[in-house]
């Protein structure tokens, strides 16, 4: 799974996007962040929590998205 952020909760702090190692968050043209599922590893490899998840200043914004099958490192 990846993790996605929940539009309605997401402040446009820009919190999240230099923290991710995978470049996978980017801002929208309404100024608010979007994870790119495909480049999303949940953190694996890199950290021990997803840093989405451990920067973000407002609860359950980042959270997994149950659509998309659990990473896998290579």
């Amino acid at each position: 799974m990846t993790y996605k952020i929940v539009e309605s909760n997401c402040t446009g702090c820009s919190a999240c996007e230099p923290e991710c190692p995978n470049k996978a968050i980017s801002e929208t043209k309404d100024g608010l962040f979007i994870i790119d599922p495909n480049k999303c590893t949940e953190c694996i490899g890199h950290h021990d929590e997803a840093q989405c998840v451990a920067v973000c200043p407002i609860d359950k914004t980042c959270i997994i998205d149950t659509s998309f099958p659990r990473y896998q490192a290579a």
